[in-house]
């Protein structure tokens, strides 16, 4: 089996407890609402605004062995530059006010995967990081593109309110297939060991920062 396939079956159970958050069955069960998706951009612009810093960090942390996927990474960035400006422009599209979120705190979870990112490029082994891109790419493909038109014909909302979610599912679409190159070029079972635990760490704060966004008012949680 190759590494990308391998790690994408190393990680069932955190994925799993990541598509289990209450909010993401409401949303396909087609109970989306207002606040609950602007929650979702909050916590999405406070992550998203890190992905080029993170991008460009790790990149200045890989050694010489890796020169292939530092060059990989500046494809990445050229990619990634402004999502969260997009984030911002849905939040006001949807009557939100962008510039309380842009000069906010994001939820613990939230931060707390940011911050695992950055200990992991400085502290730990700098290429862990694609543990985090591989949740945050996958996840996009699998639960962006759909969860998008389920939240525009629930709402009733105009397209132009959810460039994020359909731009960005659309652009993974090609990002996967070029990180699984990458993936599947790494030799080294360090390096991929330290992708592996970074996206179970990740699937698992990604999935609680699902769990801080407010439930639409008709969906009962069991206790």
């Amino acid at each position: 089996m190759n590494f990308y396939d391998q790690l994408q079956k190393d990680t069932e159970a955190e994925r799993a407890y990541l598509h289990s958050a209450p909010i993401i069955k409401a949303v396909f069960d087609g109970r989306a609402s207002r606040e609950s998706y602007i929650a979702f951009l909050t916590q999405a612009y406070h992550h998203v605004k890190h992905t080029v810093p993170l991008l460009m960090a790790c990149g200045s942390r890989l050694p010489a062995r890796l020169e292939w996927l530092r060059e990989a990474l500046g494809e990445y960035i050229e990619e990634e530059m402004g999502h969260q400006e997009w984030i911002l422009g849905d939040i006001e599209r949807m009557g939100g006010d962008a510039d309380a979120v842009r000069h906010g705190t994001p939820a613990l979870p939230t931060e707390l995967m940011v911050s695992y990112a950055y200990h992991v490029i400085d502290r730990g082994n700098p290429v862990g990081f694609f543990g985090m891109v591989n949740v945050l790419e996958g996840t996009s493909i699998q639960l962006a593109t759909p969860a998008a038109e389920i939240i525009r014909k629930q709402l009733g909302l105009p397209d132009k309110a959810l460039t994020y979610l359909n731009t960005h599912g659309s652009l993974d679409q090609d990002h996967i297939k070029f990180f699984e190159k990458l993936m599947n070029r790494l030799d080294d079972e360090a390096d991929k060991a330290a992708v592996t635990h970074a996206a179970r760490v990740v699937f698992t704060l990604y999935g609680d920062m699902f769990r801080t966004l407010p439930l639409p008012a008709d969906t009962q949680v069991a206790s």
